[in-house]
């Protein structure tokens, strides 16, 4: 049984001011600059760092899936422990494990030990990912989530433009090199982690609760076999395989396992009952095709400008501020009406509306594709991406109980991850068998014979041979082109789906004010009590720091 919750400090606290909440925010923005750092620092520098280690084109694939895999699996786990214990504290061991990850992989010498490095990476991201958007939702009423959301959307840009420029200029400097792509980010940890101290003040709510240790591994091992197969299908083994059947059917009895005891454990880390409510159901669903649509498509256009287009890592960065910029206003417009108005669900249609129009032009690109049209098309995919990836996430927040915003917050993380994770181990195998039959062809109309490989190996552009940087460049082309081409009918389901969410006027409440009051209602309820709440109504401007509780607990 659990005991009555407590809360420390003993009473509600008022509403924060806007300065509170930027100071409260300073930290986290900190943090998320970091985990955005970490997966576009490296963007430009992965074709070097490849070629640099005698790689081949599955450890590139290998190299940013690990950090998703380790991401995706681990979300979970780091939003159920925000709804037990102190959040200030995981957000700190996140940064904390990301310093470490960092480090060990600036030293590395050989691949595997980069991927294991990004594996540790991942998990510290994993925490960043689903705790700021906690912590976030704790201290900001959804109502008022809109315009910060916004700022979290600005400080999203500014880590993807800069992540990229920062990577191409370290790779170009000689006395650098690509090491330091992965040392840059650790200041801004540290930084993260000293802010945090001195501005995140939050009330703990502690409970007597049982550790779901058997759950988490489950989950976690049945995922990372799905993602193994996905990831070394197509390159290490084929798609057909008794690899691919070991697999497959190991990862499936561990989830149905996992499945099985969540339904059972007193404390779940994947509560089920959460998908009782629809609104998490459906923003989950789309969380996961936005997933796929958008990392699967997205994270090798470094790789196109590079090698397709034969652009240096530097001006490889500046080439993707289109689609920042058009991300970046999007979500900063998109948030700021929301707030002023209320409304939500106009935003998520016309999102995945433009995001599927994004992806269809994309998929036209070839190696002689003209850069304005490219932009054009870049910044029409990232207006789509700005107005429906936190808007899914507000939509999830306003509709559950505060004690839960750990667990569906995390679990929206959780797919989204998820598809991008899947959607970039299938479309990296499908994008290293096209490279190699393009260039089987390009080679053989060329009357040059295929060296071993077939295309599988990255090429290093600035060692080829005149006669076979065309044929390279149409092939890599072709290919990504095809990719966004494959992306763009999740982006369609992603759409459907979003179109069955019912809107719901967003609360004027905070996280953390409704959990203090559901805290004391569980405690009056206990005690006999009987304490009222006032009503958290779509007129309700606020309360003065009284405790309040919503007026659908579940939004069921």
């Amino acid at each position: 049984m659990q005991s009555a919750s407590e809360t420390e400090p003993g009473h509600a606290p008022g509403p924060m001011n806007d300065k509170q909440i930027l100071q409260a925010m300073s930290g986290l923005m900190a943090g998320m600059f970091v985990a955005i750092l970490a997966g576009t620092v490296v963007a430009n520098a992965l074709p070097r760092i490849i070629a640099d280690l005698g790689a081949s084109q599955s450890s590139y694939t290998w190299v940013v899936t690990a950090e998703l895999l380790a991401m995706t699996a681990t979300v979970p786990l780091w939003g159920k422990l925000s709804d037990l214990y102190n959040q200030k504290m995981l957000l700190q061991l996140s940064l904390s494990l990301f310093i470490v990850g960092s480090l060990v992989a600036g030293l590395s010498h050989d691949v595997g030990l980069l991927i294991f490095s990004r594996v540790v990476q991942g998990i510290g991201a994993g925490g960043l990912t689903a705790l700021a958007q906690v912590v976030m939702a704790a201290i900001i009423p959804p109502r008022r989530l809109g315009k910060y959301a916004g700022i979290f959307g600005a400080v999203f840009a500014v880590g993807t433009v800069a992540g990229p420029l920062i990577g191409g200029v370290l790779v170009d400097t000689s006395w650098l090199g690509w090491r330091w792509c992965f040392f840059i980010g650790v200041p801004f940890a540290l930084l993260g982690i000293i802010l945090l101290q001195r501005t995140l003040k939050l009330p703990t709510v502690r409970r007597e609760v049982t550790i779901d240790y058997l759950g988490a591994f489950l989950i976690v091992a049945g995922v990372c076999a799905l993602l193994i197969w996905t990831s070394l299908a197509g390159n290490s083994f084929d798609w057909a395989s008794w690899q691919t059947a070991a697999l497959t059917l190991t990862g499936a009895a561990l989830l149905l396992a996992a499945v099985f005891v969540e339904a059972r454990a007193k404390d779940p880390v994947i509560p089920l009952s959460i998908f009782r409510n629809r609104t998490v159901t459906l923003t989950t669903v789309a969380s996961l095709f936005v997933g796929v649509a958008m990392f699967a498509g997205t994270v090798f256009l470094s790789q196109y400008f590079q090698i397709a287009l034969g652009k240096s890592p530097t001006v490889a960065g500046l080439m993707s501020l289109p689609m920042i910029g058009g991300l970046l206003v999007s979500s900063t417009v998109a948030g700021q009406l929301i707030s002023r108005t209320g409304r939500w669900k106009g935003y998520l249609v016309g999102g995945g509306v433009t995001m599927t129009i994004g992806l269809a032009l994309l998929s036209t690109i070839g190696a002689d594709t003209h850069f304005g049209l490219l932009s054009l098309y870049m910044a029409i995919l990232g207006i789509g991406v700005g107005m429906l990836m936190q808007n899914l996430v507000l939509a999830a927040q306003n509709d559950v109980p505060a004690q839960d915003l750990g667990t569906a917050t995390s679990v929206l993380s959780f797919f989204r991850s998820l598809g991008g994770t899947v959607g970039v181990s299938v479309l990296g195998a499908i994008l290293a068998n096209r490279v190699a039959s393009e260039m089987t062809k390009g080679l053989g109309a060329a009357g040059i014979a295929p060296e071993g490989g077939g295309g599988h190996a990255v090429p290093d552009m600035t060692q080829l041979p005149d006669a076979l940087r065309p044929i390279v460049e149409n092939a890599y082309g072709v290919a990504t082109g095809d990719l966004f081409l494959i992306s763009a009918p999740f982006a369609v389901v992603a759409l459907i789906v979003v179109l069955f969410i019912k809107e719901k006027p967003l609360k004027t409440t905070s996280g953390m004010e409704r959990r203090l009051a559901e805290a004391e209602a569980e405690a009056g309820a206990e005690s006999g009590a009987g304490v009222e709440f006032a009503k958290d109504g779509p007129g309700d401007e606020g309360t003065g720091g009284a405790p309040v509780a919503d007026k659908e607990p579940a939004g069921r």
